[in-house]
C-alpha cells in the first residue's frame, strides 16, 4: 500500500488505542478581537498536549521532534473563557516520522480539527532518525499500520506576491534560537484576519534569529497563500481557505 499524504486528512478517533486528553481553559492571550482562539493560540494546544503524550509515554530525552506540516480546521471557534477539551492520538507512521491527530472540542461548541507530521531527530547531529520498537509499541496500535510520506504539498510563492517586512521578536524564539512553530502562525493570522476555516503550515527550513525575514503574501482569490522567506528561501509556506466567522 503507498504511503499516504502527509497531514492532509483527518482519520477517526481510535476507539481502543492510546489517546491522550488535556483539559484548559481559553484565556485573554489566546484570542483575537472577537474574542475568537487565534490560529497561532490553537498550534500552542497542539504543542502542549503533544509535550504531555510525549512525556507521559516515558520513552526518554534521546531524539527530539521536529514539525513538517501542520493543517487546522475550525469548524467552529472556541471563546474567551471556554473550557475545551484536547484529544491527541498517533494516527501514522513512516520510517522516521509520524502523524498526529488532535481534537478540541470545548462545552460551548468549540469544534476544532488537526492534523500534524513530526519528523524524529537525533538532537545533536538534527538529522531524522528511525523510531525504533519502544516507539511503534506505544504508537503503533492507534497507527493501526497507516503509513505516511513527507512530501510537501505548497507551491512556491508567484512572481507577483507583495512583500512586507516581519519582524521577528524575542519572545517568538526557542532554546536553540529558532521561531517557534506556534509563533511563525501567528504570521498566517495576520493575513487571513476574520477569516476561518481550514489553514496549513509547512515547515521548510529553520527560521531565525537575526534574520532580515519577509512576509509574502498573494491574494489571487481563495485559498489566500502566504510565504516567510530570508535571503531569498522559503522557510515558511502557508495557506488558508474556508469561510467567514460567524
Amino acid at each position: 500500500m503507498p504511503a499516504e499524504l502527509p497531514a492532509s486528512q483527518f482519520v477517526a478517533r481510535p476507539s481502543a488505542a492510546r489517546v491522550v486528553e488535556r483539559t484548559r481553559r481559553v484565556r485573554l492571550g489566546d484570542v483575537d478581537v472577537d474574542a475568537a482562539l487565534r490560529l497561532d493560540a490553537t498550534a500552542r494546544y497542539l504543542q502542549d498536549v503533544a509535550t504531555d503524550d510525549a512525556a507521559e509515554a516515558a520513552l526518554g530525552n534521546t531524539y527530539g521532534w521536529v514539525v513538517r506540516r501542520t493543517m487546522i480546521e475550525v469548524h467552529s471557534p472556541a471563546r474567551l473563557g471556554e473550557r475545551v477539551d484536547v484529544a491527541t492520538f498517533c494516527s501514522g507512521t513512516g520510517r522516521s516520522w509520524a502523524e498526529r491527530r488532535t481534537v478540541i472540542e470545548g462545552n460551548h461548541g468549540a469544534s476544532i480539527d488537526a492534523v500534524a507530521l513530526w519528523i524524529r531527530v537525533d538532537p545533536i547531529s538534527g538529522r531524522p532518525t528511525g523510531l525504533g520498537d519502544d516507539f511503534l509499541e506505544v504508537y503503533g496500535p492507534s497507527a493501526n499500520g497507516r503509513r505516511i510520506s513527507t512530501r510537501l504539498q505548497l507551491d512556491d510563492p508567484p512572481s507577483d506576491a507583495v512583500a512586507r517586512p516581519w519582524v521577528v521578536r524575542r519572545s517568538d524564539l526557542d532554546p536553540l534560537g529558532h521561531v517557534n512553530n506556534a509563533a511563525q502562525w501567528a504570521a498566517l493570522e495576520e493575513v487571513i484576519g476574520a477569516r476561518l476555516g481550514v489553514a496549513e503550515v509547512e515547515h521548510r527550513a529553520p527560521v531565525e534569529a537575526g534574520r532580515d525575514l519577509d512576509l509574502l503574501v498573494s491574494h489571487d482569490g481563495d485559498p489566500i497563500r502566504a510565504w516567510l522567506v530570508a535571503d531569498g528561501i522559503v522557510r515558511t509556506a502557508m495557506r488558508c481557505y474556508g469561510h467567514e466567522k460567524g
